[in-house]
């Protein structure tokens, strides 16, 4: 049965059905959380190796101290293994501390009241700032602009990848739109890749754009594959060379679900220019990273090919995970009219839209059966989706057994929500 087919009568049977099921979820007292995209324990494990590796490494050949101040840029190869990884040059990657959030931060700051290329360049001296909002996306990027009063502009993400038709539109006729966040290989939440096409036309987008205009290319999730032979991201920054636009582009990455979360290493790419102003940030509000824990991460990762054998490990321990994810929501919601999901092949995150106006009740009613998700709104600008239907599911922190529980929950709560909207 599904809802364009039932009659009234069936769907209150289906209701008074449902109802009972979701009782015994309730009496059960669950108490799961699909909250956070965290790695599980499991995952961190893999990184245990790597604590004592620096004993005895800790001066490099060309003498510098890695338990000593300055080195600001971060240590040469562990620029080299952040430029593997983000498609760059170590000459054009600065390695810093934990969090590549942090970083995005800190340039936005910069960006903002400093200029990213002097005083005269900086947003603030704009009577309105905007940025391009690529929806569904990551509320972290969304409170930057929003600490900073940056208005932001929504636009719909497709399969493969922003539309770029809308993006070119609005840049084309508006001078204040400033940026554009990308969340470019397994898109947070919805797991989708930039089609080549697509970063083709992103790297063009400083020839269309008003003054200033910077790309945050987060390449969060660029080597958590789930898969063998996964799709391959293009490289931006070739076709930024092709357009004459390096300067309109700013790339993040970071170890911390790679190796440990909230104890990794993070990296910035960006050009001469954009590098050469950043560092005058760094060098007032820091005395130098972490070195010790840089060489920890080159020792242990050692370059982009022992970052995939690294992260294959993860896959095994997730695919499990998010198999779990797409069988009860094949086995429970197929067919039925009842909302649409993505099927993503890496990353950390599910994307599931649920017909409009139902979100917060399915998530109301999922938590109250003992199973926490996101928030609705989340992954929209201001906590507000405006058809109150996207729900983002982060299976890895959960084991399987608690994810079997908590998807049962999911996909009662789904029909029930569903059910009763028609009665």
């Amino acid at each position: 049965m599904n809802l364009e087919n039932a009659t009234q009568a069936e769907l209150q049977s289906w209701g008074k059905k449902l109802a009972a099921e979701y009782q015994q979820f309730k009496d059960a007292d669950l108490k799961l959380d699909l909250t956070r995209g965290k790695p599980a324990n499991a995952q961190l494990d893999l990184a245990d190796a790597m604590e004592d590796l620096p004993k005895n490494k800790m001066i490099l050949e060309n003498g510098t101290d890695l338990r000593n101040y300055g080195g600001l840029d971060g240590i040469p190869a562990a620029r080299k293994l952040g430029g593997e990884m983000l498609g760059l040059p170590e000459s054009a990657v600065i390695c810093g501390d934990h969090s590549s959030l942090s970083l995005m931060y800190l340039y936005m700051l910069h960006a903002y009241y400093h200029g990213s290329q002097g005083a005269e360049t900086a947003w603030a001296k704009e009577s309105e700032v905007k940025f391009l909002a690529i929806v569904p996306g990551y509320d972290r990027h969304f409170s930057i602009c929003e600490e900073l009063g940056i208005k932001l502009i929504k636009v719909n993400i497709l399969d493969d990848g922003p539309d770029m038709d809308k993006v070119e539109e609005l840049l084309s006729n508006d001078p204040q739109i400033k940026g554009m966040w990308c969340v470019p290989k397994y898109s947070n939440p919805t797991g989708c890749i930039y089609s080549d096409k697509v970063v083709e036309r992103i790297a063009a987008l400083g020839k269309i754009a008003g003054p200033n205009f910077r790309v945050i290319w987060d390449n969060a999730y660029g080597v958590h594959d789930l898969q063998e032979n996964p799709q391959q991201l293009a490289n931006v920054m070739d076709y930024c060379r092709k357009y004459g636009t390096e300067d309109n582009l700013i790339l993040t990455a970071s170890t911390s679900k790679i190796t440990v979360a909230g104890g990794g290493i993070s990296f910035l790419g960006a050009s001469v220019k954009n590098l050469e102003h950043f560092r005058k940030r760094l060098a007032v509000m820091s005395i130098g990273p972490n070195k010790l824990n840089q060489q920890r991460h080159v020792l242990f990762l050692k370059n982009i090919e022992g970052v995939r054998s690294h992260m294959q490990k993860h896959a095994e321990i997730l695919r499990p995970k998010f198999e779990m994810v797409q069988k009860h929501l094949e086995n429970g919601l197929a067919g039925k009219e009842m909302g649409s999901w993505c099927k993503p092949e890496g990353g950390y995150f599910v994307s599931f839209d649920s017909n409009p106006g139902l979100a917060k009740e399915i998530i109301r009613l999922s938590g109250e059966a003992g199973v926490k998700l996101t928030p609705a709104g989340a992954t929209f600008p201001y906590g507000y989706d405006p058809e109150d239907k996207n729900i983002r599911l982060a299976p890895t922190f959960p084991s399987v057994e608690d994810l079997d529980q908590a998807m049962q929950v999911f996909v009662t709560c789904v029909k029930l929500a569903s059910v009763r909207q028609r009665i």
